[in-house]
């Protein structure tokens, strides 16, 4: 089952229609680059708060006391569902090391909040292996690639570190895709087959996602 459809039950729009694509939940979200005491990237964080009219879908049912609050132990289920269902779509995530694509994990520290009316997910996504920025420009990227979910930082405190990050590495999160850029990524995809795949990991949503990126001086 596709992530957040079990209680949004709305047609899905696929690319490479990107005309018609739009979204139907809105995510804002957050993302913690987790650096491990040798100042390796093991994963990310990530938080997501929900739009109002997901959250009082998903929600209803949820409050299993019927006391009009809704605790993590009743949230449980809901948060089981999603992040089942976000295995087929790597967890609507991917990073890379140097260009390469970095395997990362199944996720771990999930749970979901309700609180002054707004839905949270939370959860992290480990690297199979950690990596080390000196090697190259750690980045990345959430997404949906089917534009169904819209994913937007937050305005205050997008991203953050957690864990020692080197003196000589900065952690920067790169502007949205100009209009201009937008345009010239459409115009360059519809000059493609359906077969072809973009370089470096890529696909076609990430290609208009924004990027966090960790560069350190060689």
């Amino acid at each position: 089952m596709r992530p957040f459809l079990k209680y949004c039950p709305i047609l899905i729009v696929i690319l490479p229609s990107l005309a018609q694509a739009h979204p139907h939940v809105w995510v804002e979200m957050r993302t913690d680059v987790v650096f491990t005491d040798d100042g390796k990237i093991s994963g990310i964080d990530l938080e997501w708060s929900f739009d109002d009219g997901y959250a009082k879908q998903a929600l209803e049912g949820m409050d299993a006391n019927g006391d009009g609050e809704y605790s993590q132990e009743e949230l449980k289920p809901l948060t089981a569902e999603n992040i089942s269902s976000l295995k087929d779509y790597d967890y609507f995530n991917k990073m890379w090391g140097a260009d390469k694509v970095l395997e990362s994990a199944a996720p771990i520290n999930a749970g979901q909040t309700y609180s002054n009316n707004v839905l949270k997910l939370h959860f992290t996504v480990p690297l199979v292996k950690p990596y080390d920025p000196h090697k190259g420009e750690f980045k990345v990227k959430v997404f949906d690639p089917e534009f169904f979910i819209a994913f937007d930082y937050a305005k205050d405190q997008p991203v953050d570190t957690d864990g020692p990050i080197s003196p000589d590495c900065k952690l920067d999160l790169k502007p949205l895709p100009t209009d201009a850029e937008l345009n010239a990524t459409q115009a360059m995809l519809a000059t493609k087959g359906v077969d072809w795949k973009p370089e470096n990991g890529e696909d076609f949503g990430s290609m208009f996602a924004q990027a966090l990126v960790v560069t350190c001086k060689s």
